[in-house]
C-alpha cells in the first residue's frame, strides 16, 4: 500500500478520538496525571497529519522495514554474528584461563615463607628497656633485600643479576658513557 491510498484525516482522527475516550477512562481509574499523559500521546496523530509530517514518517518507516528485513535475510550478516560470539567465547575462556593461571601464581605464593616484620634481636637490645630506640633502632634494622630483575637469556648484555643496589646504578652509569 503506498502513501497515498490512505486516508490519512479520518485515520489520525478515528486514532486520536479512540485515544481520548481510553485517557478518560484510564484518568477515572489511575488519576488524572496518568490521564493527561495518555492524552497528550492520543493528540499525536492528528499532529502529524496537521503538520504535514506523515509522508516523511512513511517514508522513515518503509526504510526501517526494508533494513530489518535485510539484515534478517542476509546470510553475511549472519556469519558476522557468528564470528563475533566465537570472539567472545574466546574472551571468555582466555579470562578463566588467565583466573586461574593467576589464582595459581597467588596460592603459590602464599606458600611460600612469611617474612617477618617484627625488629630483629640487635634492634629490640638497642631500644632499651623503654622500649623507645629512636634513631638506634632504625639504624640497626636490616635493610630489605630487594630481587634484581631477571637479566634476558642471550645477548651481549647477559649478565648475572646484582644483588644491591649500587652495582644497578653502576651499570646504568657505564651504559651511559659516564666512569
Amino acid at each position: 500500500m503506498s502513501f497515498n491510498q490512505i486516508a490519512w484525516l479520518p485515520l489520525c482522527a478515528g486514532v486520536t478520538g479512540v485515544g481520548l475516550v481510553l485517557s478518560f477512562l484510564l484518568m477515572r481509574r489511575r488519576g488524572v496525571a496518568a490521564g493527561l499523559r495518555a492524552a497528550a500521546w492520543s493528540l499525536l496523530p492528528v499532529a502529524a497529519f496537521l503538520t504535514g509530517a506523515l509522508p516523511t514518517l512513511w517514508q522513515i518507516g518503509t526504510a526501517i522495514i526494508g533494513f530489518l528485513t535485510g539484515l534478517v535475510f542476509n546470510p553475511v550478516v549472519w556469519s558476522g554474528v557468528a564470528v563475533t560470539g566465537l570472539a567472545v567465547v574466546l574472551f571468555l575462556v582466555s579470562g578463566f584461563l588467565r583466573g586461574r593461571r593467576l589464582r595459581a601464581a597467588a596460592s603459590s605464593a602464599s606458600s611460600a615463607p612469611p617474612v617477618s616484620s617484627a625488629p630483629s634481636a640487635p634492634a629490640v637490645a638497642a631500644a632499651g628497656p623503654g622500649g623507645r630506640g629512636g634513631a638506634a633502632t632504625a639504624a640497626t634494622q636490616p635493610l630489605p633485600k630487594h630481587k634484581a630483575a631477571p637479566a634476558p637469556a642471550s645477548g651481549p648484555a647477559a649478565k648475572p643479576a646484582a644483588d644491591d643496589d649500587f652495582s644497578d646504578i653502576e651499570d646504568i652509569l657505564k651504559r651511559r658513557g659516564i666512569g
